[in-house]
């Protein structure tokens, strides 16, 4: 089956159609310069004025349905790149080879690649109003960023001063029926340790690898609440319960991404050889230990003693004693919940990364919250406890969150717009990672935002796919927002 006969009779028409256009067009992350011409000539084509900023992002400019050119200007915003993952063995090139759309019953998806309903079904779906005579809107702006997978560039160098609108629609959440108004904002805190060393002691020593394994891991947003085991935490508290017998380290890794919880950690342990059954039993209670506190949410952890290479040198006492407390200083985890929305996280640190080479330690955290002022205030935080152990301190610049607002005028009319559609009213929520609204809320203070879209399952994966009914739900409630919004009083 083609990719065209995949959507053939799927209404809306126009939304399938556009989606099928952006589905041929290769768009990876970084690598837009393709689809943002094919939308230039679109708008060309349908005779609109459009804007592209520097870095490749476009905002077109709609008319309103005449009779609502007072009405205030909403933006229609998604992005325009997909994440590109395959299956082993499935022959594509992202780069050149088009998206081969698949229809399974009501579902969309892709042979063996992401589809990109993420965000090409959003972006679709503001593209069709451009073309369906039955709606009703007030002046429109199509904001399409670029790269939003891969680092949000897009938005985060957008202009303040390119957009006009009152209201901004989100069009890059994928739970039918669902309408998020909240995101957390980010920021990186890392610390960094001048590695000193010291020549192995004399006498009878042996070395180890102390290894922590078998963690879920996760998002260090989205599962930050889930009480999983941190691996770097748990080496630290292991070699906290081995001091007793005076252990000399080097080379300590834990931790893989900044935004995800560290599922293994290590560090090379030297230890007199008359000490080695007590390490030994002690590093088996510590993993009793574990396996008791995580049994239910994190079971698989696992704690080894291996043999290992003599290292030529250790890290000094003193260095290895700052190194230690600060691990365990450190805090990590969720550090506030929301007061506004039922078991949302608003606040939270993640201990993510601790690297080693000749030259430098460098531990890597996480943090995130809805709050700006709360999102200094743990990065503040996690920086004194660094400093205090006398680590060379850095920020990266962040993004702001999107501070959930339940008396949002928009919100409300979303609500009623949704009501009569699902039968009851839409559920509300929001979510401790980051969406281009937090940073768009940032660049224009007072933009009101929602963000909703159609059920997409198993995103950035080959598992990809999207409801078909859902997306049908998901246009007519755009057009009965757009409608609401077109009747508002500028």
């Amino acid at each position: 089956m083609s990719s065209s006969s995949a959507i053939s009779g799927l209404r809306p028409a126009d939304l399938w159609q556009r989606f099928y256009e952006i589905s041929q067009i290769p768009r990876p992350s970084k690598k837009e310069e393709r689809i943002t011409a094919h939308f230039e000539q679109l708008f060309t084509r349908l005779g609109l004025k459009y804007t592209k900023d520097k870095v490749g992002n476009l905002v077109a400019r709609v008319p309103a349905t005449r009779g609502y050119a007072k009405a205030p200007t909403v933006i229609l915003q998604g992005h325009s790149d997909m994440v590109c993952e395959k299956n082993r063995g499935t022959k594509h090139d992202f780069d050149k080879d088009p998206i081969q759309l698949v229809r399974d019953g009501d579902w969309i998806g892709a042979a063996g690649t992401t589809l990109g309903a993420d965000n090409g079904i959003g972006v679709a779906a503001a593209l069709a109003i451009l073309s369906d005579p039955t709606v009703v809107h007030g002046p429109l702006e199509i904001l399409i960023t670029i790269d939003e997978e891969t680092g949000l560039t897009g938005a985060n160098q957008l202009s303040p001063r390119l957009l006009k609108g009152k209201y901004l629609l989100n069009l890059d959440s994928e739970e039918d029926g669902i309408f998020y108004i909240g995101c957390a904002g980010g920021m990186d805190t890392s610390g960094t340790f001048k590695t000193q060393t010291m020549p192995v002691p004399a006498g009878d020593y042996v070395a180890y690898t102390l290894r922590v394994s078998g963690l879920k891991g996760g998002h260090s947003g989205g599962d930050i609440h889930l009480g999983r085991g941190n691996a770097i935490k748990l080496l630290a508290r292991t070699l906290n319960a081995l001091q007793p017998l005076s252990p000399f380290l080097n080379e300590i890794q834990g931790g893989s991404k900044r935004n995800a919880i560290p599922r293994e950690a290590e560090t090379t342990l030297v230890i007199p050889r008359t000490t080695v059954e007590k390490a030994r039993a002690i590093v088996t209670r510590c993993g009793q230990d574990f396996q008791n506190e995580f049994h239910k949410t994190d079971g698989g952890v696992i704690l080894t003693l291996e043999n290992a290479k003599m290292p030529r040198a250790v890290y000094t006492k003193s260095l290895a004693k700052k190194l230690l407390n600060t691990l365990l200083a450190l805090p990590h985890g969720v550090i506030q919940m929301s007061a506004d929305i039922e078991d949302l996280v608003e606040t939270s640190t993640n201990l993510a990364t601790v690297t080693s080479d000749d030259n430098a330690i460098v531990i890597g955290t996480n943090q995130r919250s809805s709050v700006e002022s709360a999102k200094r205030y743990i990065g503040a935080s996690v920086a004194a406890t660094l400093r205090l152990a006398g680590a060379r301190v850095a920020h990266s610049d962040g993004y702001p969150g999107w501070q959930p607002n339940m008396q949002s005028r928009l919100l409300q009319l979303c609500k009623k717009a949704a009501t009569p559609l699902y039968g009851k009213e839409p559920e509300i929520k929001a979510i401790h990672a980051g969406l281009e609204c937090g940073i768009l809320g940032g660049k224009y203070p007072g933009l009101d935002m929602i963000s909703f879209g159609p059920t997409i399952t198993g995103a950035h994966s080959p598992d990809e796919r999207v409801h078909v009914p859902a997306v049908e739900k998901f246009y007519i409630l755009l057009k009965e927002v757009l409608r609401a919004l077109a009747e508002e009083k500028a």
